[in-house]
């Protein structure tokens, strides 16, 4: 399938699937990023096509009109961006939506209200997608943050679609990605954080025999520090998973894969606690309190470890990073990836919200827009949204 860049789109109504899902509180917009990242596909649609249906989904409404999740606002938002008016259809399909798209003017964008108020969209009914892609001569993707869903916007409508292609941000990740996953510049290091192993095996093992370092933060460092038989006080443990984090520290070591855990740790009461009780190192963890971020001494360890990296692949903080008391590791890690020289790549929601709270969005070479996609890409799944326009990350 052809990128956006390569389609014919001259008199042409294009249907686009964009993740549009923001977060909402008493209907006001409280970060609008994902409505900025659209603006490129958007811009380059108004200059060729002849009318553009953008479609996305808010929130679970779980197949019911919700108002609360109403796209109405993000309408608001993309007038105010576009500086053109952005008016929001009824419903998603329908004949009130085919009268709407009927009055639009040539040039005119029209926002399809809530794909998921509709129960066709999650279960990929094919007869919802076979509404969604007759409004339109084109289909666009170019919503990254929801190609792991096999969902009717996302995946059936393909099959329906005349003509199918992806937009400029899926174009992005695909170079970005492929690159690292195909044809790093080495030392090629994954740095892998956050709470839950569990979370994280499929992207450990996959990537495995690719790259030449790991260094592993946040909670789920105190289940492999557990694995090795030390003590990690009232820290977070999946005690379950003891054997597979010894199964891949093992696999490292058989595959000259240099593992690396942090050295010292602060510790406290609680994640949001503001007292701390300091720095200890690995070896004598205070049994009545918790690992709730990365020490000086890792920092240290962790920066020597990466100044001379071709290839940084980064998922997860360091510890609880929302609280500041337990910050200073996660943002010191984002302060050290944005400095050095290598081609540097993050994703995940909580990294994506680190990498911003500390400013660094511009000294990352690529940001991920997907949280749920960027993982299950580096696991090495297939992602039914990019699978049926026919992209490979290989």
């Amino acid at each position: 399938m052809p990128f956006i860049d390569e389609l014919n789109l001259e008199g042409k109504t294009v249907l686009l699937r964009l993740d549009l899902n923001v977060p909402l509180k008493d209907g006001v917009i409280q970060d609008d990023s994902r409505i900025r990242a659209a603006l490129p596909t958007l811009e380059h649609l108004l200059q060729r096509a002849d009318k553009i249906l953008v479609c996305s989904h808010l929130g679970k409404p779980k197949g019911k009109r919700v108002p609360e999740l109403s796209l109405e606002p993000v309408a608001r938002r993309l007038s105010e961006l576009l500086d053109r008016e952005v008016d929001l259809a009824p419903d998603c399909v329908g004949d009130e939506v085919r009268a709407a798209i009927g009055e639009l003017d040539p040039g005119g964008i029209l926002l399809l209200e809530n794909l998921r108020y509709h129960p066709g969209e999650t279960e990929n009914d094919p007869e919802f997608s076979r509404e969604l892609a007759s409004l339109a001569d084109v289909y666009v993707n170019d919503a990254f943050g929801v190609v792991h869903r096999a969902h009717a916007s996302v995946a059936g409508v393909v099959d329906h679609s005349p003509v199918s292609g992806a937009g400029f941000l899926i174009k992005k990740e695909w170079q970005y990605l492929s690159k690292a996953l195909s044809n790093p510049e080495r030392p090629f290091v994954l740095i892998s954080g956050g709470a839950k192993v569990s979370s994280k095996l499929g992207l450990l093992h996959n990537l495995m025999d690719r790259v030449d370092r790991i260094l592993i933060g946040g909670a789920m460092a105190s289940t492999f520090r557990e694995a090795e038989g030390y003590p990690v006080g009232n820290s977070l443990v999946e005690e379950d998973l003891i054997p597979k984090a010894r199964e891949i520290m093992d696999k490292a070591m058989d595959r000259g894969v240099s593992f690396y855990l942090p050295v010292d740790y602060m510790m406290g009461p609680a994640p949001d606690q503001e007292k701390t009780y300091g720095v200890f190192p690995f070896q004598d963890i205070r049994s009545d309190a918790m690992i709730l971020d990365t020490g000086p001494a890792t920092h240290t360890l962790f920066s020597e470890t990466l100044k001379d990296a071709g290839t940084i692949v980064w998922n997860g903080p360091m510890g609880a990073f929302e609280n500041p008391t337990y910050s200073q590791g996660s943002v010191g890690l984002a302060q050290t990836v944005g400095n050095v020289g290598a081609l540097t790549i993050a994703g995940g929601g909580d990294t994506d919200s680190l990498i911003h709270r500390c400013h660094m969005q511009d000294r990352i070479d690529f940001v991920s827009t997907g949280g749920g996609s960027f993982l299950e890409l580096l696991e090495g799944k297939e992602l039914p949204g990019l699978k049926a326009l026919g992209i490979s990350m290989e």
